[in-house]
């Protein structure tokens, strides 16, 4: 709807973007804390699955914003993020602080698999791949955690126990996303 999106203010999308507030790194990232972003990743598949299992076309394509993606995209999306970031986690563990490779992924979400409104090769893809990464991350040392890989858009240098807790929170917020979604049932 054209004039809800005229009369929703800067803040009220900055709420919708980001329902559950943006990624801030704690200042002390203890063991209790990697726990718990272990758990948000190894529990996102059957979260993620909850959710859309029972979802028709239509649902499927609720936006959960106004020109945001819509559940289907989000739901493919988390399948190619995912899958980058867990990659870019054995480059970090198995090269010297190496550069990764960004990827567009507003454009990817408009490819064929990225738009489809079968999400079911995706949500395989995320219940392989979160459980391929719990088991490597339940094994890594603090020494391991400290490894890093190189973002080249942020320039800068970033941890792996700060990528699992942006991962962690990824999830979250991709989870809100599509609860918000449903919530709003497409009036925007």
């Amino acid at each position: 709807n054209l004039n809800t999106k005229i009369m929703m203010t800067e803040e009220e999308l900055e709420r919708l973007k980001y329902p559950i507030g943006k990624f801030f790194k704690p200042d002390t990232i203890d063991s209790n804390q990697i726990e718990t972003w272990i758990s948000n990743i190894e529990n996102f598949p059957e979260s993620v699955d909850k959710l859309v299992n029972n979802l028709s076309v239509e649902e499927l394509n609720y936006p959960y914003r106004p020109d945001g993606w819509n559940i289907k995209q989000v739901v493919h999306h988390c399948a190619d993020s995912h899958m980058n970031a867990f990659i870019r986690f054995k480059l970090a563990l198995t090269e010297d602080s190496p550069t990764i490779r960004p990827y567009y992924e507003d454009r990817w979400a408009t490819l064929i698999d990225g738009n489809d409104d079968d999400i079911s090769d995706s949500l395989i893809l995320i219940k392989s791949l979160h459980a391929k990464w719990t088991k490597l991350l339940r094994h890594l040392t603090k020494e391991d955690l400290e490894r890093a890989y190189i973002h080249p858009e942020h320039g800068k240098r970033f941890p792996l126990d700060e990528v699992l807790g942006m991962y962690a929170w990824h999830c979250n917020h991709h989870l809100a996303h599509i609860r918000q979604a449903l919530a709003f049932k497409n009036n925007f």
